[in-house]
């Protein structure tokens, strides 16, 4: 569409459209190829979908769902620390296991038994059950594959160890959190202490360690399957009435997670009837040669054919898939639907225009009109999700390759199997034939001659006039005569403009809310069976949080007075925190400067002496020994450990991991925190890095497009303006909606950003190109011409995602959550607040030079 420009067809500053005339030619003799000969367009990709489909023979082996590698970042800080523990502090869980010490978070199964009735767990009936409950567990095999200190299994809680088979401690017997040097505060829960003794418990914690070193790895895993089958059923036939129980194992999250992809495999079936209908219904016309049914059923094809095709080849290159681009198909369904829209109506328009035009020409004027539409929003939603890859979530990475990748197929595919289908069909409508039977239809002259019924079903109407051809869409006439002088009249502006304040006024407050990170129980079914554990370790659990191990990293004169109070001295602001609790700390050299002092007679104030007298040591406290990386006669690294309290939510997590890195930084001894827990901690040092990154340069990259293909820059800053607008609401409300900022939910916020644009680009260019005199009858026709396009496409996209909104799971209601906010807010962008802000400002770098005539514009 030829924008002003000067004589010698080069850029200027009001016109950008030096490559979008060339575009032009370029579809201009590709419609001549389609509509001179289609069947190669149809049948191509057809056999190409066919062959890149047979990459779904891989995708058993694609398949990566690892939790902590699809959904942490991949240089994530902690696991560079885990790997600096695993090799000076290897673990030996056949002879020395300690849980505290486990560079991860080890091969378990976990079970919290809560009292009922409100009754304590340390009650007789209740311990009795617990014993119980034990001993069912604790079998033949689980003695042969738990993990194991010098007296046999490691206990699944010290109280078992303490009283044995004794009955339970009585009231008052047990000091909180410590007893005897025994930490209790991870093995009883919802604790009631009088004077700092235990007058009774809530809930109590049983961890079952299993060996993950060696050959019996995989007999544990094999115990742990076992375990997850039968202890439902072996819980109901011990008949327990004094406690209820939930459990846990270290493959549940997994195994979980694994299972969403397979629960949203039947919501993809309805979503292919809902968008098929929807399609047929718009396309509907009442004359039966006419009638675009086949031409919608085959835009829907379209988009499955582009699923096939990209997902097929991304399996083909190797690419990962990942649960999250379960996702994808929804998404690709309802923009390759939209697409064809703006094919179908800028083919009608033009036969209106050219009712004796022969199919090339028609075609030619559809891809001059249409195709650059298509282009522009197809690159722009392209180009975030190619974008989106720049991140440290593979899970992120993953789906944005999938998807770009499906939205280029789809474009292909509309440019050339819906072209062809487009010339296809209108060859029978010129052979006056029935949309169903292709049997040729009698009418003309005979049409009164033939029977009601006749007219009925092949003609369309019962009339025996002769079929008058079709007019302006009542959409398109309710547009021009009611919404748009009603979204121009000045008072509705004016409360248009306070609504749109309202809304960034809501946007920017939820921005300040959002909550970051993804809660790892969100990875789950809604009915999964972790989510009660869950709910019992959170309420009853949670006053005391991970133990941290400090780690000295590099060897140091542990012998040199000065450098052990420097240690101390880091310790000591570790402890400072105030998610540590320092009377829970455990440090080996504390200890040993202790009995030092206290015996008098062990130097630790040389090299030799300090080294040579850690026996001592180790004999009266031996599991010090595994926090020494000793040689002959260095000390290449140590541990201690610090008690985290407190940390309930994900701000708690984020602040503790910030807090215990600074303090270790700042430490003149080089320090390392760790636990295994880290690994999913650090999504909060990237997450709102990453997202902003990947917004702004996408956003940038969207305004370069919009100024190379909209030969308009006015039109290109009301873009930017709604692309901003619509990622502050997104952002904004999502956090009203319970959704934060994590992994999942970035993803969607990069897509906004393409729809953004789909929906804003071309109402503005509308307006700015107009021929009208006013601002407001300007924006009368751009609503016009574009208003009910927009209202398909918007329509077409959330049905391609509204069935999500019945998952049970978290990855796809999120996705469901904010594709409905982007479409909303975009839609509202595109025919509300947009045509009104055009009215108050668009005179603004308004071209002297435009004609005042209407011009054929991009359909959206």
């Amino acid at each position: 569409m030829p924008g002003p420009r000067d004589p010698a067809g080069r850029c200027s500053c009001r016109s950008t459209d030096c490559l979008e005339r060339p575009l032009r030619r370029l579809f201009v003799g590709l419609a001549s190829g389609v509509a001179a000969c289609p069947w190669p367009f149809v049948l191509v990709p057809l056999l190409l979908s066919g062959g890149l489909g047979a990459g779904f023979l891989f995708l058993p082996q694609r398949q990566a769902n690892d939790i902590e590698g699809q959904f942490t970042p991949t240089w994530g800080p902690a696991k560079a620390e885990r790997d600096f523990v695993r090799r000076h502090f290897p673990t030996n869980d056949s002879e020395r296991f300690s849980a505290p010490r486990l560079p991860t978070e080890g091969s378990y199964a976990a079970l919290i038994a809560v009292a009922t009735n409100g009754t304590s767990v340390l009650d007789p009936a209740a311990w009795a059950e617990v014993l119980l409950l034990n001993a069912t567990v604790h079998d033949a095999e689980y003695e042969r594959l738990c993990a194991r200190t010098t007296g046999g299994c490691a206990s699944p809680n010290p109280l078992l160890s303490l009283r044995g088979d004794a009955g339970p401690p009585s009231p008052g017997s047990l000091r909180f959190p410590v007893n005897d040097s025994v930490f209790l505060g991870t093995a009883l829960g919802g604790v009631e202490t009088e004077g700092g003794r235990v007058r009774g418990a809530r809930a109590l914690k049983l961890v079952y360690y299993l060996r993950e070193d060696g050959p019996e790895a995989q007999d544990s895993r094999q115990w742990l399957e076992s375990f997850l089958r039968d202890i439902s059923s072996k819980v109901a036939e011990l008949r327990l009435g004094s406690i209820q129980v939930t459990y846990f194992t270290s493959l549940s999250r997994q195994q979980e997670f694994e299972g969403n992809a397979k629960s949203v495999i039947p919501l993809f079936s309805i979503t292919y009837f809902l968008t098929i209908n929807f399609a047929i219904i718009s396309c509907l016309r009442l004359s039966c040669i006419r009638n675009n049914i086949w031409l919608a059923s085959c835009g829907v094809l379209s988009s499955g054919l582009a699923v096939l095709s990209s997902f097929g080849l991304m399996l083909l290159c190797g690419v990962p898939f990942v649960v999250t681009v379960a996702n994808a198909p929804f998404l690709i369904l309802g923009v390759g639907v939209d697409d064809m829209f703006i094919m179908i109506a800028s083919w009608e328009q033009s036969s209106r225009k050219k009712e004796k035009s022969n199919v090339k020409s028609l075609l030619t004027e559809t891809y001059a009109e249409a195709a650059l539409s298509v282009t522009i929003t197809t690159l722009t939603d392209v180009l975030a999700f190619f974008i989106g890859t720049w991140t440290a979530f593979p899970s992120v990475r993953s789906f944005c390759l999938y998807t770009g990748t499906a939205f280029v197929f789809c474009y292909v595919y509309t440019m050339t199997f819906f072209g062809a289908i487009l010339v296809l069909n209108h060859k029978r409508e010129q052979g006056n034939r029935h949309w169903l039977t292709c049997m040729r239809v009698d009418v003309g002259k005979d049409q009164a001659e033939n029977s009601c019924l006749y007219n009925a079903c092949c003609i369309g109407s019962c009339s025996r006039q002769p079929s008058q051809p079709e007019g302006e869409h009542p959409m398109s006439v309710f547009f021009k005569k009611y919404y748009g002088p009603f979204v121009t009249n000045k008072w509705i502006k004016l409360l248009m403009v306070l609504l749109y304040g309202a809304y960034l006024g809501g946007s920017i407050y939820g921005c300040t809310q959002i909550r970051e990170g993804i809660d790892l129980r969100n990875l789950a079914n809604d009915d999964s069976y972790i989510i009660p554990y869950y709910d019992d370790d959170d309420k009853y659990f949670s006053a005391y949080g991970p133990r941290v191990m400090v780690v000295i990293t590099e060897r140091v004169d542990y012998w040199n007075e000065s450098v052990r109070l420097g240690i101390e001295s880091c310790a000591q602001n570790l402890e400072n925190i105030s998610y540590v609790d320092r009377n829970h700390s455990e440090s080996w050299l504390r200890a040993y400067t202790e009995l030092a002092k206290k015996t008098k007679l062990i130097n630790i104030n040389s090299k030799t002496n300090f080294l040579n007298n850690l026996t001592i040591l180790f004999r009266i406290l031996p599991s010090f020994e595994w926090d020494i990386d000793k040689t002959q006669d260095e000390i290449e690294a140590s541990r201690f450990f610090i008690q985290t309290v407190n940390v309930t939510s994900a701000v708690d997590e984020k602040n503790l991991l910030n807090q215990l890195r600074e303090a270790a930084k700042q430490c003149s001894i080089p320090l390392k925190v760790y636990h295994p827990a880290f690994i999913y901690y650090d999504q909060y040092l990237v997450i709102v890095q990453n997202t902003v990154q990947n917004v702004v340069v996408a956003a940038g990259a969207m305004l370069v497009v919009s100024l190379l293909l909209i030969p308009n820059p006015l039109c290109c800053l009301w873009v930017t303006f709604a692309i901003a607008s619509v990622i502050v609401g997104v952002a904004g409300f999502m956090t009203f909606w319970d959704v934060n900022l994590d992994s999942i939910s970035m993803i969607n916020l990069v897509i906004c950003i393409g729809f953004s644009v789909d929906f804003s680009a071309h109402i503005s260019y509308a307006f700015v190109t107009s021929g009208e005199s006013s601002a407001n009858k300007r924006a009368i026709e751009a609503l016009s011409l574009l208003g009910y396009p927009v209202l398909q496409g918007a329509v077409s996209t959330i049905l391609g995602v509204v069935v999500l909104a019945a998952a049970n799971t978290y990855i796809f209601r999120t996705f469901f959550k904010i594709m409905f906010l982007v479409i909303l807010f975009g839609a509202l962008h595109g025919l509300v607040f947009i045509p009104v802000f055009l009215t108050l400002f668009g005179n603004f770098g308004r071209s002297p030079n435009t004609k005042t005539k209407k011009l054929e514009l991009e359909k959206l």
